[in-house]
């Protein structure tokens, strides 16, 4: 099992870095820029191919094999990061990212959401049910330290290091995860693709997916359960920007310290499921919990939002705010990977030719969840006020506790 978990966790930690580069290091650099915070949540349109991956799932599933649209999806986000490290940096007074290098980073979305469905119909070939706990927590925590690194870590080490050389680093690091695809002795040993099928008719393949047991539920689980956190995570961090954090610092505290959180959590729930394996019981639980820390964050809000709010060093209200960051990163990862876990124990009750295009249907719910309310955040924050938002968050969180009563017995 140590083979193939190592494998994966290479592979999905470089799968992170488009995320992390996008959620890390742009808003933060369009909101020190100046940018409204309508505009800064809109950014996130640039992860819309992600919402389509039920396009090309079926194609993963009846073309090739998933360990060759894995190599040469990695492979083109490389070449896509060496033509973003050959695109000169944003012109100082621009108001937002120059169209060619929006348009190099949407292509780098595409690209990242075939290898997410090539690599996810790997794990789910390769690992066995009892290894799903944690094999789930190898993905979620090797995802976020790849976020983490594209993420705070390029932003604290953006004033020295130049756009290029950040880039071709990443397409160097793309490159050589390419050929860990291709020659990783444990995807080798895969069973050989099996003929294909008769392409379905789109409707058809709908009913044959929301057929599978308890999937009608899942999907509604898994749009549900971050929209409260997503709102939080968005806001949060420019807060803290606009009261007085720099931009260093905040990359260091929310694109490193509360990823580490948030990938500690996620290991404490990979533990958690390997003794329990019972994940719907411990998710009744750390929602509990989660609803708490979202409380303790609304009331530091109403403080921050306070006319001539400041966080200056050394102060009570700085400590807390730095705390409560990481301590929702940390409960989210619990969240996050018992959740994952769920997902994939669905998607394996499917037939093995549909488990792709059916785990892609659940993954995209899931990332449609979180960027409805991740894009409008800002524009609900500019138009109704921090503190009705946060209260909004708030009630949103409480809605995935009262979906938990109403699983299927397949998914227990």
């Amino acid at each position: 099992m140590h083979g193939k978990l190592l494998v994966l966790a290479s592979l999905y930690l470089v799968q992170g870095l488009p995320y992390g580069l996008q959620s890390g290091l742009l808003p933060v650099l369009l909101r020190a820029r100046g940018l409204s915070l309508t505009h800064v949540g809109l950014a996130k349109v640039l992860y819309a191919p992600w919402l389509f991956k039920l396009v090309w799932a079926p194609l993963v599933d009846a073309r090739g094999s998933p360990r060759a649209w894995l190599t040469l999806s990695t492979a083109a986000l490389g070449l896509l990061c060496g033509l973003l490290a050959a695109l000169p940096p944003a012109e100082a007074g621009q108001s937002g990212l120059p169209l060619t290098v929006a348009g190099l980073l949407l292509l780098l979305n595409l690209a990242a959401a075939v290898q997410d469905v090539a690599l996810d119909t790997l794990a789910m070939q390769l690992l066995e049910p009892a290894e799903l706990g944690p094999g789930n927590t190898v993905q979620v925590v090797a995802y976020k330290l790849g976020a983490v690194l594209a993420g705070g870590g390029l932003l604290t080490l953006l004033p020295t290091l130049s756009w290029p050389l950040l880039f071709l680093l990443l397409a160097a690091t793309y490159w050589l995860a390419a050929a860990l695809a291709w020659a990783a002795p444990a995807l080798q040993q895969l069973p050989a693709p099996q003929p294909s099928e008769p392409r379905r008719h789109t409707l058809h393949l709908q009913q044959h997916l929301l057929a599978v047991p308890g999937t009608l539920w899942m999907a509604g689980f898994v749009l549900s359960y971050k929209l409260g956190e997503q709102g939080t995570s968005s806001l949060f961090p420019l807060l803290l920007l606009d009261c007085g954090v720099s931009t260093p610092e905040l990359g260091l505290w929310n694109g490193v310290g509360a990823v580490v959180c948030s990938i500690v959590g996620s290991s404490l729930g990979g533990a958690l499921l390997a003794r329990h394996r019972q994940p719907l019981p411990l998710l009744r639980s750390l929602l509990r919990f989660r609803l708490g820390g979202l409380a303790c964050q609304t009331v530091l809000v109403f403080h921050l939002d306070a006319p001539g709010a400041r966080v200056g060093p050394g102060t009570v209200l700085r400590g807390a705010a730095l705390l409560s960051l990481c301590l929702q990163h940390f409960l989210g990862g619990l969240v996050t990977t018992t959740t994952f876990t769920l997902m994939m124990r669905c998607s394996q009750l499917a037939p093995s030719a549909l488990q792709a295009t059916h785990y892609s249907l659940l993954a995209t719910l899931e990332l449609l969840g979180k960027l409805l309310v991740g894009a409008l955040a800002g524009a609900l924050a500019d138009s109704l006020g921090l503190r009705f938002c946060f209260f909004l968050f708030l009630a949103l969180s409480a809605t995935p506790m009262l979906c938990l009563g109403l699983a299927p017995s397949t998914l227990a």
